[in-house]
Order: structure tokens, then sequence, then C-alpha cells
């Protein structure tokens, strides 16, 4: 996967990028799973877009992946830094069909072991939640830098998953008080476009449910 990236680096049109791994199950443990892996993209446009996905990089995996799944994504609201560059620009406005949250931190190295025991309890939650459309913890450096993905029908179904008494809400106000992470930063997309799919079933099917 680091392989990738000097030809990342050189696609026109490519401003910001990530290359991660995934964790075992959906994502959400520290122990990796060299099956899956993401990319994360911010082009200058979408005429670049459609180019750079159709060569290079995207292009060779999607063609060596025994499955895909792309979504196109225009951000409504971020907040925070990913290793100090703001890389979401704002401008989609709130839309009453699917929205996709990312979450990024970087952990104190001393406070990861306090972030990963409650990781379990969130991921159970969240697996149990029948609203939520797509879940995956991704990252790029296991058990140091995280990531998570996710994809809900509307706004309130999120909303009340992160606010709603237990283990996620439990874990966001000990995030604030006792200062787990270094950098983080949170965003929230309009799902413009899906294709391909993800555990089998099509993701334009999986996002029309």
């Amino acid at each position: 996967m680091g392989l990738a990236r000097p030809s990342l680096r050189a696609t026109p049109g490519l401003e910001f990028f990530r290359l991660m791994g995934s964790g075992t199950g959906e994502g959400f443990t520290p122990f990796p799973n060299t099956a899956v892996w993401a990319i994360l993209a911010v082009w200058h446009d979408a005429d670049s877009a459609a180019k750079g996905l159709q060569n290079g990089v995207h292009a060779t995996w999607t063609a060596r992946a025994a499955e895909s799944c792309r979504l196109s994504l225009t951000t409504i609201s971020a907040r925070g830094a990913w290793g100090g560059v703001a890389p979401f620009l704002p401008g989609a406005r709130p839309v009453p069909g699917p929205v996709a949250v990312l979450t990024r931190a970087t952990l104190h190295p001393a406070k990861a072991l306090r972030f990963w025991k409650r990781v379990p309890d969130i991921s159970s939650r969240i697996g149990a939640d029948p609203h939520v459309m797509l879940k995956i913890g991704v990252g790029e450096v296991p058990w140091l830098h995280q990531v998570t993905f996710s994809i809900w029908p509307d706004t309130a179904a999120m909303t009340r998953f992160a606010r709603e008494a237990g283990p996620h809400a439990e874990a966001i106000r000990a995030v604030r008080e006792e200062d787990w992470f270094r950098e983080e930063l949170y965003a929230r997309f309009e799902v413009r476009e899906a294709a391909g799919t993800w555990h089998g079933r099509p993701m334009q099917e999986a996002l029309a449910a």
C-alpha cells in the first residue's frame, strides 16, 4: 500500500490523500486486516476526480480487488485538522438524504489503552443500530491514528446515536475530560454518488434502503 504514495502525489488535481488500512471485523479493532484498504482523496474538481479514478492507483487497486466500493462526497461541515491540514472545504447544504460522518484522531500514546478499552462497547452499539447504512474503522497507524466512517439515512438518525446515553456519549465526555487526542477532525458529507459493492451488496441498493 505504501508504494502507491509517489504515484498519488503525481496525480493531477489530487489535493489531499490518505492511504489507510483497517481493523478486523468491521474495522473497529486494533488488530490489522490486511485484506481491506481505503483511499481518501480530495480532488480539485469533479473532472479531476473522474480522470484520476479511471487511471493510476485507483484503477489498479480496483482491478485487483475482489470487491471495491467508491463513494463521492461533498462536505457539509468540518472542523479540526489532519496532519496539520484542514482538507475539507464546507460548501454543501444539509440534505434530507444519506449523510456520511468521518471522525479522525491522533491519540496521545499514554491515553491509547483507555481509548481502546471503550471501543468494543461502542462498536457493538453502532453494529446493533438498525439505521446505520455503512460503518468501518480505518487508520494510518495502528493504535494511534484512527478514523471512523459511517453513513446514516439522515442527520437526525446520526444525531440520535451520537447523543443518546451509552458508551459513545461516555467516550466523548472522556475525550474532553481526559484529553485523549493530540489532533482531531470531525466532518459530515452529502453522499453524492455510490458505486461498487460492500459485503456483496451493491452500494446504491444499500443507500436506497
